[in-house]
């Protein structure tokens, strides 16, 4: 392609057109895969990578911005990904947004039928500010003293009823079967869970909750208490982790905590506020979306042999 000379930097008015699908085509190449010794690339990498290249003769890096504007491309962003891994990655999450849509194994649930997402935060720290944390004034925001005594950690253990908005949880001192036991038990001793048909238990395949072994299990505690599995990576499905990204906004942000009393307090009563102004969350994602979501996947080119 000929050179466009553009005096004081190109403009998008008078670039011809396959000029500037170059330079955002170039805006998607990997740095490594174009030989340059970046991570990501800025608008300045571009405009004299594109330079280079002799897409044009000369281009500005607010010029490049413009033109990446016009479709969201931001090269210098990113954010982590992992990719399924699971073999059966795509029937286990179909289960599970099932029940979300009220469903299992292909038939509606019944009135007697409830459905719990479980899961733990794991060492929540209780952080006592060196310094007195300031309130915001006008033109100036609060303020939270940088340095901190850490005053102990506990786990915090929940499970939420996914259509009642109900939310129950558990501070102790660790995690485990025992401890996940002691949830199940305050929960499911509890009407309407104790007398229900089925109560059915969403939780990730953490040290707590793995396996086979652990349906097996949490049918002997409870006989009417069935242990649905998320994939492996795939926490995003487990409604229990929105309850606690609430948490962590609400209550552990900034973290200005006296001790683990004061720490568990907070939690308890946070927990018994929401669950008084919470609906059920608005979950949209279905197997329709996740059929969707695999085929682009693999429309890419990503390594899906295993998970599809």
């Amino acid at each position: 392609m000929a050179q466009t000379v553009l005096p004081g930097g190109a403009d998008h008015a008078f670039s011809p057109a396959e000029i500037v699908v170059e330079v955002k085509a170039l805006a998607c190449e990997m740095p490594k895969n174009l030989g340059l010794p970046f991570s990501r690339l800025s608008r300045g990498d571009i405009a004299r990578e594109a330079v280079r290249r002799g897409i044009v003769a000369s281009i500005s890096g607010s010029t490049v911005w413009r033109w990446l504007s016009e479709d969201a491309i931001r090269p210098w962003c990113y954010r982590s990904w992992i990719f399924p891994r699971d073999p059966h990655f795509e029937q286990k999450a179909g289960a599970v947004l099932d029940l979300y849509q009220g469903i299992w194994e292909g038939k509606p649930l019944g009135d007697g039928d409830y459905v719990l997402c479980t899961d733990e935060k794991t060492s929540i720290q209780a952080r006592r500010r060196l310094a007195p944390t300031a309130n915001p004034q006008p033109g100036r925001p609060g303020r939270v003293e940088h340095e901190y005594e850490r005053m102990g950690a506990l786990a915090y253990s929940v499970a939420w009823d996914v259509h009642r908005a109900r939310v129950f949880g558990l501070c102790q001192p660790t995690t485990g079967i025992e401890p996940f036991r002691r949830l199940v038990d305050q929960v499911m001793a509890q009407e309407p869970y104790r007398t229900a048909r089925r109560v059915f238990w969403v939780a990730d395949n953490g040290s707590s909750h793995r396996g086979q072994t652990s349906i097996r299990r949490l049918c002997q505690w409870h006989s009417n208490a069935i242990l649905v599995h998320t994939p492996v990576h795939a926490s995003w499905l487990n409604q229990a982790e929105i309850y606690f990204s609430v948490v962590q906004r609400k209550v552990l942000t900034p973290n200005d905590i006296e001790d683990l009393e004061q720490l568990e307090s907070r939690l308890y009563a946070f927990q018994n506020h929401y669950e008084s102004v919470a609906a059920p969350f608005e979950w949209r994602f279905t197997r329709l979306e996740l059929s969707k979501l695999m085929a682009k996947l693999t429309d890419a080119g990503e390594p899906l042999a295993r998970a599809a």
